[in-house]
């Protein structure tokens, strides 16, 4: 039998190693791809143990081995029916001959990072992983966890591991116990800028100063921006959360917002953002002057 578990979801495919190995009662043997040679093949896709009657090898990162990985095609029909081959790659290219050949061969599973329209997925995920682990958290906690948290899966799972110690799990324990993820520290900076208060403006930027790249905290800042044009000069029909891969709460945030300050000014505030990213592209002026500079302008 042949799995063949590929994508750059590491923490999935965790998991579904660990399932794998749980269901096998012996021990498994485990090979980095990149470094095994064309003369190991036999032994590891043919060879039987003499203290077993079944084996489970996993193998690491094959496809970035070029020799092995073009040669697979013809080894593939030769595994012995006693062994379970667990292939792990992370990004194998889908244009080659082997890559048709292994997911003709294989029970193929994907597992794809999640990303923006992932959001209600993740919750889920969260209030399934926090029954399995004992934790009584609401449908509202779990999307304010995956709020805070991000679509990080190992921090997900970190933090409602973290949780499972408390006698009892609100909003404010989740604050108090689990950090933001850089996304939120940057909503709650834009959120700020759009209520007007540049002294609290100016107070984040310097502490953010000190752990974040300018040039990604503007990539964020301006996502911010556009979600907020999005949803502001969006007709009644759209759905900026299913259309734009708007966490839910961002949007219903961001709508609030538009609607106070009307589309002129919002219409506004784009420009401004289009202008610095211009700026810090010819480097006009020191990245954090620049940023600070489009938030105060948009405070006022």
């Amino acid at each position: 039998m042949i799995t063949w578990l590929v994508g750059e979801n590491s923490f999935e495919i965790r998991e579904a190693v660990k399932s794998l190995e749980a269901s096998f009662s012996g021990t498994p043997e485990r090979f980095d791809g990149a470094d095994l040679s064309l003369s190991q093949l036999p032994d590891v896709l043919m060879g039987v143990s003499l203290f077993a009657t079944e084996r489970l090898v996993i193998i690491q990162d094959i496809s970035t081995n070029s020799t092995l990985w073009e040669k697979l095609p013809e080894w593939l029909p030769r595994v012995n029916d006693d062994i379970h081959v667990a292939f792990i790659d992370t990004k194998p290219d889908k244009r080659t001959t082997s890559y048709k050949a292994l997911k003709a061969a294989a029970d193929l599973q994907e597992f794809p990072v999640w990303g923006e329209r992932d959001y209600a997925k993740a919750e889920q995920w969260v209030s399934a992983r926090a029954q399995a682990e004992g934790l009584k958290l609401d449908k509202r906690l779990a999307a304010h966890l995956v709020q805070r948290v991000g679509l990080d899966q190992w921090q997900l799972a970190h933090a409602v591991t973290t949780l499972g110690l408390l006698d009892t799990v609100d909003e404010q324990a989740i604050n108090d116990i689990v950090p933001p993820n850089p996304t939120e520290n940057i909503f709650q900076l834009f959120e700020t800028a759009l209520e007007g208060r540049t002294q609290q403006v100016a107070k984040m930027l310097d502490t953010l100063s000190l752990q974040e790249d300018p040039y990604a905290l503007f990539a964020l800042l301006t996502s911010q921006a556009l979600t907020l044009a999005a949803v502001t000069f969006g007709d009644d029909t759209a759905n900026p959360a299913k259309d734009f891969g708007v966490h839910p709460f961002v949007a219903s945030k961001l709508t609030r917002h538009g609607k106070r300050l009307g589309k002129a000014k919002v219409g506004y505030i784009v420009e401004l953002f289009a202008k610095t990213d211009a700026d810090m592209k010819r480097s006009k002026a020191e990245p954090w002057l620049l940023i600070e500079r489009t938030l105060l302008e948009t405070a006022q």
